[in-house]
């Protein structure tokens, strides 16, 4: 078995592995860092998810970096995409013209901007990257990570890798369970908590659903995929709660729980480009075409593309049958995700109702070009909720829910390292619940999330911190993910810089005080502007 060693490991390649990397090279130390898929960028790219967004990104609450990662994607259209003129001189370009986000766009654009930003550390030696490798064993001496073993996807060679510092950037917290960390996993009790929206038992194993994207366009033809093994069972599939068939265009509204009927017209003659999505007032899922469209044909010069492009990420995709965390059984589950989103495409290639009064769109054409997949979806599942560290300050609704809050705000911490928004917006669960979303106030990030109750050398950088199932629901999209990420690694280099641990930093109030000034300093923001006014 080969062997490395560094100053610190990365393991995970997704948005907050991706942060904390650059966090650590940009002061100064050598890094591993490993990533299980081809593509670096978690769910931006590999997973297919385009960014979820507060309404304010354009102007604050993100950190300089991400900034950076959007400006740079917006920069790559301009200068290697046919755009149209006026999609060109659109300061805010959104390729896709989404709903759900400012910033819809292909993954492999966000993957090309990703390399491009680690690039010069590469070239330089100082950052390592090991692809496409996963976490199979932890080796701990005490309350500390001395080393962490991965083994390549393919081909099963193992590689030892130790540092001083671990990183757990991984979308499954999979490092916890290897050094027996302590870790929660699925619904806390509201005896645990005190969160309004806790059940009266701990259900360890109810998890949110999680989702196999794709991709489609709407071309000339009959694109119409072999039926999947599993379609009758999926096309006759209805949970109590859902109030019709999986397979169809009526489902919950997330926040109401009412049944909506959402529409599906492919390349629409009247969308109106530069519409600015704001789900404050709107999910934008209306029209599930427009939802999530990372390429919208107008934005191109004639000819350039055929059709729109739509990225499939819906609710008649969640698979609820089981968790895949901590189950004997993980791969049947994601590939039975798979299957089901096979079957949703299917169903909308052939029984589909269709605005003319007809049925099915066999012009929908999978495009495993886009994902970067030999079979059409999406490299990963898109798992939203993760093992989440025991940590010295846990995140509870009653810290970010407006209903509780009010005008006071969300909670403020002596120790913020980051902020975010995001409504608690939480996706049927294995436990048979329903949608959960909560208005929540702009909210700041606890230092005290990313440090685990025990082990000294070991910081989560992803969806793994110290949050409940709940508040998990407002801490999982992509701006946060990238913010603890870059913290985590920020951290670490501090840490080594100073000699001191993560607990001592956050307990020590002179050394807490120099590492927020690191962190402003290298455009993390700590606090939220007064946002009425915007």
């Amino acid at each position: 078995m080969l062997d490395h060693t560094t100053d610190v490991v990365v393991v995970g390649g997704g948005l907050g592995g991706v942060a904390a990397a650059l966090a650590l090279l940009r002061a100064g130390r050598r890094v591993v860092l490993t990533e299980e898929y081809d593509w670096l960028g978690g769910q931006l790219t590999s997973q297919a998810v385009p960014p979820d967004e507060h309404s304010w990104v354009e102007r604050f609450g993100v950190t300089a970096s991400y900034r950076a990662l959007r400006d740079g994607i917006r920069d790559y259209y301009r200068r290697h995409y046919p755009l149209t003129p006026r999609a060109r001189a659109w300061r805010e370009l959104n390729p896709g013209a989404g709903n759900v986000s400012r910033l819809c766009h292909e993954p492999r654009v966000a993957v090309a901007v990703i390399d491009e930003m680690l690039a010069p550390f590469r070239g330089s030696g100082r950052l390592t990257v090991l692809q496409p490798y996963r976490p199979v064993a932890a080796h701990n001496d005490g309350d500390r990570i001395v080393s962490v073993t991965v083994a390549h996807r393919d081909t099963g060679e193992q590689i030892e890798l130790s540092a001083p510092y671990i990183l757990d950037a991984t979308e499954t917290g999979e490092l916890l369970p290897l050094s027996s960390t302590e870790y929660v996993t699925g619904f806390e009790s509201t005896l645990d908590t005190g969160e309004p929206s806790a059940p009266d038992v701990a259900q360890p194993a109810n998890m949110q659903a999680v989702s196999v994207c794709f991709v489609v366009d709407h071309v000339d033809g009959d694109h119409t995929i072999d039926k999947p093994a599993r379609y009758d069972f999926w096309r006759a599939y209805q949970p109590d709660f859902w109030g019709d068939r999986m397979l169809s265009f009526r489902s919950p509204n997330p926040r109401t729980l009412a049944i909506s009927e959402r529409t599906f017209t492919p390349n629409p003659d009247d969308d109106p480009l530069g519409v600015v999505s704001d789900q404050r007032l709107s999910a934008g899922d209306s029209n599930l075409w427009t939802f999530r469209r990372i390429a919208a044909r107008r934005n191109f010069v004639e000819g350039a593309y055929d059709s729109d492009i739509c990225l499939v990420n819906w609710p008649i995709i969640d698979y609820f049958e089981s968790p895949v965390i901590d189950v004997p059984d993980a791969d049947a589950h994601i590939a039975a995700a798979r299957e089901l989103s096979r079957s949703v495409l299917y169903w909308l290639q052939t029984e589909a109702p269709r605005p003319d009064g007809g049925t099915g769109f066999p012009g929908l054409r999978l495009r495993g070009d886009v994902t970067g997949s030999a079979d059409g979806l999406a490299q990963a599942p898109y798992i939203r909720e993760s093992r989440r560290i025991r940590a010295e300050h846990t995140i509870v609704e009653q810290d970010l829910s407006l209903a509780v809050r009010g005008d006071k705000g969300a909670v403020q911490h002596a120790d913020a390292v980051g902020v975010g928004m995001y409504r608690i917006d939480l996706h049927p669960s294995t436990g048979g619940d329903n949608y959960i979303d909560v208005a929540s106030c702009p909210f700041e990030i606890p230092l005290g999330a990313l440090i685990p109750q025990r082990v000294e050398n070991l910081l989560p950088a992803g969806k793994n911190i110290g949050t409940t199932h709940i508040t998990n629901g407002s801490h999982r999209l992509h701006p946060v993910e990238w913010n603890v990420g870059e913290v985590a690694g920020a951290l670490a280099a501090f840490c080594l810089a100073h000699r001191v641990t993560p607990r001592a930093v956050r307990n020590t109030p002179g050394l807490l005080a120099d590492f927020q000034q690191c962190l402003e300093r290298d455009g993390v923001e700590l606090r939220w502007p007064d946002v009425s006014g915007y």
